[in-house]
Parts: structure tokens; sequence; C-alpha cells
């Protein structure tokens, strides 16, 4: 595999130093995964190539676990891919989004990934992760001790990571309630894996509940269940599949609220197979608990993304959420604020007793716009389309502006969202936006940038969230100036009062501002015009080069004469090519094969190579012609056999020097220079400190093989390179050294003058 320091550090949510200096030296060091340079087009390093020993093993090895198939790595990629992809912008505009934790960067981002495919792996259908048996620490619980031995490291590590994984919504801790609602067993769910196979994590947790119940109702002296219900609330997680959060369950460290349980002994309102026989169901319109009616309807949680909402037909109905199971009278409607709308629409009263259709009441399915536009969910329900079009208009351009200044584009949506909640503490909440569309776009989403630097945004950098050194450098200058006019102020008025003093002062401030301002649109429209006249250049360059290339496209080849050939055919350029090409592969078996001090040695072996690459040519060309039809190639114009003559040729002698080449390096590298590079590096290798311990081991034997092979290429490298430059420096004529004028004259003024230039002279 080959990939940039960068793209990995992408994919651990790392920065490039941090994965240059401690992740590659420490996966060298592992000899789990063989890292090399990848050479870029020019020689340059331009990546890593990675290698996995174990994988590579296992490849001939019939039966082993990792010995996978193409598909099995292909699916194996798609999950990848799936939980931690950084997300990627293609160049047709197009945007694939991160994976369900590949916006996470910084400290621990590259263990909560780990952690997170690990419960991905363990999870089954439903969602639910097999926790471990055994005895565990109870402050902790079962589930940290899962995540802990998974990750092999100790619970209370295990422990944070799981909260970190429960903050961003990715995995679920649930404590099942007991009949008297005391906490009961936990279950440990990944709501994504759920979603994935069309499951929601309420129903699974529903049957355990009904489960447990049909435990408890087996006992005569248990008459009623559970005094509460689970409500349901959709959350959107992976490929917009509706995935259902649990709210009516008990956390570890949340006690449940508890009510008298009533018996069933009452005609229910809603079918007992919806209901599964909970308390409650006889109480019609007036069956809610205190104080839990119309739980998070009013507003979404700041740490959820989606809008609350029933998501199965008991929870619609449910009278333990205060809600009426029949329709309210109209009146009861239009006081609420509402009037019934057409199947997936909602209308609002706005003035006059008139309707307005209100707006989607989920987020857009675009996971950066959803993220970027979490903290203002409540606001998004009371836009309407138009409005929300816009809005989504908007996101997605601050979205790419804040891409094009940050190191990594994929914290555009955390970044803005932060944006967001900050604007919101400000005003002191959403509760007193009275006008939501004209405060989403005209205060939440614009950037309030303190000094002239794009990446300004209150006062502090969006790509590195430190101060803005160009805001203390503005501020540090206005200071300065108001030194100084204060200095002025007090030269030349000093009889001034305090007051006078400082009306003063800002008066004569208040001018430089000004003037400041004048000299900055000046110089805005100059540097316009000075862009304005660089394009015009542009386009007036471009359209000579149209013409030169057109004029010199009539010139006709200087070779063969062949009209309309720039200068030279495409067969006459192949030709010159070859000859270079020849000539370069007598050179190389010229480096190994032949006497450097001995001109003849050296013009009979490249006299032998050409022999053989010139065979070669014709032996390509006749098998060219065998399986060509000579007809059509008559008929595409009289040139074509000729071209396809020296195509084929050209590649024929490419293809030659790229072998003389390699074989030139194998005969260098059996050298004894390159042998004895080789053993240097391998004795420094398994002398190096972290091989002490075991330095007959296999990571010490393999780390030790792969520098002397890396050795004793460079080395025949190097001398394939400098003996190529002794054999070129041959050909070259000798430079002309210069004479001085102390011997350049004496020969000068023995030359007798011409008879004019004498009697000039006389």
């Amino acid at each position: 595999m080959e990939i940039r320091t960068s793209e990995l550090g992408r994919w651990l949510g790392m920065s490039q130093s941090y994965v240059a200096s401690v992740v590659i030296p420490a996966l060298r060091r592992s000899g789990v995964v063989s890292i090399s340079t990848a050479e870029g087009e020019f020689g340059q390093d331009g990546g890593l190539k990675c290698e996995v020993l174990a994988l590579t093993k296992a490849q001939d090895v019939v039966g082993h676990p990792l010995a996978l198939a193409k598909k099995q790595l292909a699916t194996l990629l798609g999950l990848l891919e799936a939980v931690m992809a950084p997300g990627w912008a293609h160049q047709d505009g197009s945007v694939t989004p991160a994976g369900l934790i590949g916006t996470r960067t910084g400290r621990g981002a590259a263990t909560d990934r780990l952690a997170l495919l690990l419960l991905v792996l363990e999870a089954r259908e439903t969602g639910r992760v097999r926790l471990c048996g055994g005895t565990v620490d109870t402050r902790r619980g079962r589930a940290a001790a899962t995540v802990a031995r998974l990750l092999g490291c100790t619970a209370s590590a295990g422990e944070r990571v799981l909260e970190r994984l429960e903050d961003r919504g990715l995995v679920l801790r649930v404590r099942l309630q007991t009949g008297s609602g005391m906490p009961n067993r936990s279950r440990l769910m990944v709501p994504a894996v759920a979603a994935a196979h069309g499951r929601t994590v309420a129903s699974d947790v529903q049957e355990d509940r009904v489960a447990d119940l049909e435990a408890d109702l087996s006992d005569p002296d248990v008459a009623a269940g559970p005094g509460e219900s689970p409500e349901a609330e959709r959350d959107l997680q992976v490929s917009r599949v509706l995935v259902e959060d649990v709210a009516g369950i008990a956390e570890p460290d949340v006690a449940a609220d508890l009510h008298t349980d009533h018996p069933h002994m009452v005609t229910p309102v809603v079918s007992p197979q919806r209901s599964g026989g909970f308390s409650g169901e006889g109480r019609g319109g007036q069956g809610h608990r205190p104080d839990r009616a119309c739980v998070r309807e009013d507003q979404v949680p700041e740490h959820e993304t989606a809008v609350a909402e029933s998501g199965s037909p008991v929870a619609e109905g449910s009278p333990l959420r205060g809600e009426k199971l029949a329709e309210p009278p109209v009146d009861e409607q239009e006081q609420a604020g509402t009037v019934p709308g057409g199947l997936g629409s909602r209308l609002a009263v706005v003035g006059g007793r008139k309707t307005q259709q209100l707006g989607r009441e989920e987020l857009p399915a675009d996971l950066g716009l959803r993220v970027a536009l979490t903290p203002v969910s409540w606001l998004w329900k009371n836009l309407s389309r138009w409005q929300q079009d816009h809005v989504v208009k908007a996101t997605k351009a601050e979205l790419a502006h804040s891409g094009r200044v940050l190191q990594w584009p994929g914290q555009a949506p955390s970044l803005l969202a932060a944006r967001l909640q900050a604007r919101l503490e400000e005003t002191g909440g959403e509760a007193l936006i009275t006008t939501p569309f004209g405060w989403i776009t005209h205060r939440g989403l614009v950037r309030r940038p303190s000094c002239s630097d794009v990446r300004c945004d209150d006062g502090t950098r969006l790509d590195t969230g430190a101060d803005c050194d160009n805001c203390a450098n503005v501020l540090h200058v206005r200071r300065a100036w108001r030194v100084r006019i204060a200095t002025e102020v007090d030269e030349q008025l000093p009889g001034l009062g305090q007051d006078e003093r400082y009306r003063e002062i800002e008066a004569r401030m208040r001018r430089h501002a000004k003037a400041e301002a004048v000299g900055f649109v000046a110089r805005r429209e100059e540097a316009r015009e000075r862009k304005v006249r660089r394009a015009a250049f542009r386009a007036e360059a471009e359209t000579l080069a149209a013409a030169e290339a057109a004029v010199r496209q009539d010139v006709t080849c200087e070779e063969c004469g062949r009209e309309r050939s720039a200068g030279l055919c495409e067969a006459c350029d192949h030709r010159r090519q070859i000859e270079v090409l020849i000539s370069e592969a007598g050179l190389l078996q010229a480096t190994w094969s032949a006497d450097l001090t001995d001109p003849s040695s050296i013009a009979a072996v490249t006299a032998e190579v050409r022999a053989a690459i010139e065979n070669d040519i014709a032996a390509e060309w006749a098998q060219f012609q065998k399986i060509t039809d000579l007809a059509d190639l008559d008929a595409a114009g009289p040139e074509a056999a000729k071209d396809a003559a020296a195509y084929n040729a050209f590649f024929t002698a490419e293809d030659a020097v790229a072998d003389y080449r390699q074989r030139a390096l194998d005969t260098l590298g059996r050298s004894e220079e390159a042998l004895a590079e080789a053993r240097k590096a391998y004795a420094t290798e398994r002398g190096k400190p972290w091989h002490q311990s075991m330095p007959d081991g296999d990571a010490a034997l393999r780390a030790a093989t792969q520098a002397a092979a890396t050795a004793q290429t460079r080395t025949a490298e190097h001398l394939l390179a400098v003996r190529l430059e002794r054999l070129r420096a041959k050909g070259r004529p000798e430079p002309v050294r210069r004479v001085p004028w102390s011997q350049r004259l004496p020969e000068l003024a023995a030359v007798p003058l011409h008879g004019e230039n004498a009697k000039a002279m006389a």
C-alpha cells in the first residue's frame, strides 16, 4: 500500500508531524509493518510504502485466518471507510462524507477509532455487543471492562474511551429496569450496526424488557408490570436509516422516577399486542406522569443531531407520553398554532388566521450539514422550506470557505457548529431569538473577522484555534498611534484639561482612522485594477501563443519534408529518441561488462548492444505485420506505416533500456563494494539498542535483512551513476583552457603588423 504521511494522519485523527515522528518509527520498530519511502515523479520522497508482513506471509498458507480473498479485503475496506474514513472532496465537486468517527481528531483519536472498530466487529445484527464475563470492577461497569479487554488496557482507560464514544452518540450503554425501577442488567449497543441491518435499538431493548417482565409475571405475587415505558427517539445514523434511541431506560448513574403500578384490570385503550400490558393504559387523556408530558418535544438536547419524535406506533399513541389517542378539536389545534395539513406537511397559523407550510423537521441528510446545524436544530424546525434551502446554501458556502483555510477540511463542520454554539450563548439561548432565519444567516453563520486575515474569526484563527497574531499586531499599531497622537496633543496644546484633551485625542484618532480607510480603499482598487490588467495580459499572451502554435504547425519536417509537422514529424522524432535510447543502453551495458579505461572495449560493447536492439526492433515489427492487416494502414494514409514502425521501434528500445538498467543494477549489487555495505548495514541494524534484548529474534533479523538489502541497492545505484558519468565524460570534447595574457602577449608582439597599421603606429 502506498500512502502519504498527511493522509495516514487523517485516517488516524493525528497531525502529520505526530505521525512522522511517533507513529511511523513505532511501526518500524514493531516488526509488524514494513515501511519504506515511496519515490515521486522526480525522485523525491513522495510518500510511504507500507506492507503488513503478517498478511504477506499468510497469502500462501491454506486455511490461515489472515489469508483473505480479494472480496474479503474489499469488505474489510468498506467497513473501515464506514467507521473511520476521513472523508474526501473529489475533483468533480462531489464530497464523500467522513465515517462515523472520521471527524474525531486530537488526543486519543486513534484509540477511539480502534475501539469503535472492535465494537462494530463484535456487535450482532441487533447492534448489541456481547459483554465479557467474570468478575469486573463494579465502579466501572461490565461495558467499560469489555472495552478495556478489547483494547488491552485498564478498566479506567476503557471507561474513558467508552464515555468519549457515548458523547459522540456512537455507542449506547443501556441499563434495563426492574418492576420497582431499580437498575438491572446492562447492555452495550452500537446503533449504527442496528441501523445498517434495518433494526432499531429501542425495539431490541423492548424485547429484553418484555422477556424480563414475563419472568417476573410468572410469580403469582406479581400482578403488574413496571411503571414506565421507554420513549423512543429517532436518530439518523447510517445511510438515512432511522435509529431509535432509548430515553426511558435508566443510565448507570441516573435513578429512575418511580410511581405506583396499577393492576392490569381495565379495558386497554390500545391493543395489548402493542402495549405489552404496561401500567397506565386505562388513563385515557389524563394518564401521563407528572412533569413528564411532551418531554424533549420542545427542544432537542445539544448532544443530539435529530429532531426528537416518536418512532413507533406505540410511542405515537402511548398515554405515558401525555398524548391523546384521538385527534384534538379544531379550535384546540388553532390555539396551539397548527392546523391539520396534508400527509408529511406541517401548517402554521400566521397573521389573519392564514396558514403557512413549515419546513422539514429533520436536519439535512448530508453529514457535514447535520453536524454544523446541530446547535440550531430547534430553530431549523421553525423555518419554511424556502428559508431552509437558503440556510443550507449559506452553510455550504461557509463550509467551503472554512475548508480552504483549514489544514484538514473535515474539521469545517465541527468548527461551524462551535461558532453557532458560541453565538447562541452570546444571544442568551434559542428562546430569545424572534427571527430564526435572519439570526442564522446574518449572525450565526457569518464570520466576524477582526482584521484582514481570511482565517480570522472574532480574533481567533480558524486553522489553529489560537489567538490571531494579525489582530494583536493591529491592536499594537493602534495603541502606538494613540500614544503618538497623545504625545502630539500634549506638545501642541499643553494647557488643555482632561476632558478637552480626551476629546482632541479621539477626534485625531477618528481622522487618522478615516485616512487609513481611504488609503485601504485606494489600495484595494489599485489591486483590482492590477488584477484586471494581468488577466488582459494573460489572455493576450494565450492568444499570441495559440497563433504561434498555428504558424509553427504549418512548418514542414526538417528531415523528411512532411508538411504541417511543426518542424519535426512524429516518425523522425521517434528515430532521434531511438538513437538516444540505444546509446544509453550501450553505456549501461558497458558499466559492468567493459573495461572503462579501454575505449575499444567500450565501443565493442556499444556496437553489440546496438545490434541486439536493432534485431529486437526488426523482430517486433515482423510480429506486428503478422497480426495487422497492412491494407488498413495503407488506407489510413501514406505515412501511417512509417509512423507505426517508428512508434513500435521506440517502445522496443525503451523496454530494452529498462532491461539493461536492471541487469546493470543486479550485477553491480553483487560487487564487493555493495556486499561490503550490506554487511555493514546488517551489523549496524542488529547492534541498535532496541534489538539488544533479542539480537537473534525474528524482528531483529528481519530489520537487519531489510537494512542490508536497502544498503546493497543504494550502493549499486551509486556505482551505476558514477560509472555512467565517467563514460559520458569520455564522449564529450575536452574544454578549451584559456591561456593567460602573460603568455599570449609575447606571441602577439612577434606578429608583424600590416602596412597601414605600421604607418599608423609610426
